[in-house]
């Protein structure tokens, strides 16, 4: 796996207000000074594996017969096959083993051969997982990194100064202090007693709940996270912040409290719905990143369970985080618990004091035959014409106007997007994908065209609203909220073999659950291997091959694809898109980048929504650009939103070519 290497001596992460002594603004980076180096930056941010660089990848084929060929005994997992530890002999921590009856505490990832030992916690690839079995053919001990081992040690040296400044919630100064602060998170009816199993503190001065991630090997406090409620109205907005970074953090919260023989699990993706469940007699773990992402790292320690039931949230999106991590866990043993008002999310059904068991035996099973009845399909159905809204898809913030004709941002759907050469495509779709980045889509960008390092500094602008060149003292504030989201690029430049396109967008699914990819554009999918096949066809198998990922992975792909040359006077149309008809069949949206000046008010640009499946509106819009930040963002004042329906289009046509359909019906 490529990396790319940050500049040192950034802040590791941006915590709340008060820390360790000191008092800071909102948003401030912590300096040098502070204890513990918390102004040392340590990790590093993934980037998706180039063609020339990246380890090989290898199926679950060749691992069973490696491990045979090597006489390590294995036997299959949902996720992971098990196998004796490589790494524990001679471990301080660990007792000698009897030959033949080590225990498997060795997890290989069948999709990506990754491991990860839960008695040292040493991971690596399968690579690594090789070079190791052969020193220790040869006698030597397995290699370790000292570095990752340092990094660790002082990531728990900055949570213990942060965990020991935080009072236990049950030992504040007064009962009234207590229960304040408990109604405040609206965990009233949670006990004492539960938070005190679960070590839940309090951070007076950030006004923060503080939950530990203790290691599974030896209880030591590994990072923390701290959460923090803001009120607007009579609705509450929880904001959390991790120790380490977010992409670091790897806590499922609740482990310790987990039994060996226990063998169903409710899944959340919240702690303070984990202490719910807890408190309901029902065994559960929070995600660390909630519905954002479920990382491979965390499969081996939800081995042990025969049933799991993911209880992820109250909304449409916390439903679809359930089915993609479904996959990820095995459909076979996994149960969903479908959002809705008689099912709202664990703390909400502690305070309504709803039935746990009742929500719990209605969850539906994650699998199902080929051949489905109306009856399984009835309260999806009725789901989605409850929640309306949600099921639209996420909303733009930037371009509202194009809400009102696509409604939203939806999974499993193909965007094609066309415009003439040089009237800004990526520089839009950019700042297009940007908002829905900023939201919580995990987004992939696929730039064939120019390099990650021009595209990010792009999408950096976009992002701070200025321009950092004339800025630089602000450089470091603006890269550290932007590496913090959730956006990765694939490491591609020109022409690119469309198998090796497709299995690194696989990869980055199951690795980062991503659901918005970005493909500027397609016609590097049609390098050298299609020489010798007419290109109408290759383009024709490239974009089917777009749409069946979307469709098989229920992820969002925008594919920009260049238009036909025309006459430079013309509006470009559908039939305008490059290559046959497929694209524009295949695609539930077509957006079209229009450089012409609208006939009623301002505006060289527009965007034209020319196809609509969802609901079938369409219709322009201005936009206006900004040089100073790169923004196409609607204008809010003179952008008047022509919609134009299916129907009247047609009639329009009719019309002017003098025919019948030109008289109104009645």
């Amino acid at each position: 796996m490529a990396l790319v290497p940050l500049r040192p001596g950034r802040a590791a992460g941006r915590l709340l207000p008060v820390f360790c002594g000191g008092t800071r603004s909102k948003g401030a980076s912590l300096s040098p000074g502070v204890p513990g180096r918390l102004g040392q930056r340590r990790y590093k941010k993934d980037v998706l594996p180039s063609p020339e660089g990246p380890a090989p990848s290898v199926s679950i084929t060749e691992i069973r017969q490696y491990l045979r060929a090597h006489d390590i005994p294995f036997h299959d997992g949902y996720s992971c096959l098990h196998t004796p530890s490589l790494f524990t002999a001679g471990h301080a921590d660990q007792p000698p083993q009897a030959a033949g009856s080590a225990p498997y505490t060795l997890f290989i990832d069948k999709t990506t051969g990754s491991f990860l030992c839960t008695a040292t916690l040493a991971e690596g690839t399968w690579q690594d997982f090789q070079a190791n079995v052969e020193l220790q053919h040869r006698g030597i001990p397995p290699a370790s990194s000292e570095e990752m081992e340092e990094d660790m040690r002082q990531a728990s040296e900055d949570a213990r100064c942060i965990w020991d400044r935080a009072l236990p919630l049950w030992e504040l100064l007064d009962e009234e202090e207590t229960n304040k602060t408990k109604a405040m998170f609206g965990i009233s009816l949670v006990s004492n007693a539960t938070l005190k199993r679960f070590g839940v503190r309090y951070l007076r001065t950030a006004k923060s709940l503080v939950f530990p991630w203790f290691s599974p090997r030896n209880a030591t406090l590994k990072g923390l996270k701290l959460v923090r409620v803001e009120k607007k109205g009579n609705t509450r907005a929880y904001l959390e912040e991790t120790l380490p970074r977010i992409d670091s953090y790897h806590n499922l919260f609740g482990l310790p409290l987990i039994g060996c023989r226990d063998t169903e699990l409710v899944l959340t993706g919240w702690e303070l719905d984990a202490l719910a469940l807890h408190q309901a007699g029902v065994a559960s773990l929070a995600l660390p990143r909630g519905t954002t992402c479920l990382p491979p790292a965390l499969l081996p320690y939800l081995e042990q369970f025969k049933r799991i039931t993911l209880w992820l949230g109250e909304d449409l999106r916390s439903w679809e985080a359930a089915k993609l991590f479904a996959r990820k866990l095995s459909l076979k043993r996994c149960s969903l618990v479908r959002p809705g008002n008689l099912q709202p999310r664990p703390l909400e059904a502690l305070n309504q004091g709803l039935n746990f068991t009742k929500i719990l035996r209605a969850a539906l099973p994650a699998s199902h035959k080929s051949i489905i009845s109306f009856r399984q399909l009835r309260e999806e159905v009725f789901g989605e014409l409850a929640n309306t809204e949600q099921v639209a898809g996420i909303k733009w913030v930037r371009f509202p106007e194009l809400n009102k004709l696509l409604k939203g941002h939806r999974r499993g759907e193909l965007t094609v997007f066309t415009g003439p050469t040089g009237s800004g495509k990526t520089t839009f779709i950019s700042e297009y994908a940007l908002d829905l980045c900023m939201q919580g889509v995990c987004t992939l960008w696929g730039s064939f065209e120019i390099n990650n390092v021009r595209l990010a500094k792009i999408m950096l602008t976009q992002f701070a609203g200025r321009r950092l060149e004339d800025q630089l003292e602000l450089y470091d504030e603006w890269a550290d909220r932007f590496e913090d989201l959730p956006l990765y690029f694939m490491t591609f430049h020109g022409q690119q073999n469309i198998k090796t396109v497709i299995g690194t967008m696989q990869h980055a699914v199951y690795m980062y659950d991503i659901t918005h990819v970005i493909i500027d554009n397609l016609q590097f999918m049609m390098g050298q291997d299609h020489l010798s096949v007419d290109r109408l066809i290759a383009q024709d198998y490239v974009v089917g091959a777009f749409r069946k990922f979307a469709t098989d992975n229920n992820c969002h792909i925008t594919l920009v694809i260049h238009p036909r040359k025309e006459d430079d006077e013309k509006e470009l149309q559908t039939a305008s898109i490059f290559g046959s008809a497929k694209a524009s069949q295949e695609a539930d949206n077509v957006l079209i980048l229009q450089e012409r000046k609208l006939t009623s008010g301002p505006g060289k640009r527009f965007l034209q929504v020319s196809k609509n499946r969802f609901d079938g509106d369409v219709g322009i819009f201005p936009l206006e650009f900004s040089k100073t930040s790169l923004t196409f963002s609607s204008s809010k004042s003179k952008s008047r939103l022509k919609k134009v329906k299916e129907e009247k289009e047609l009639l329009a046509k009719k019309a002017l070519e003098g025919g019948v359909g030109a008289s109104k019906k009645p």
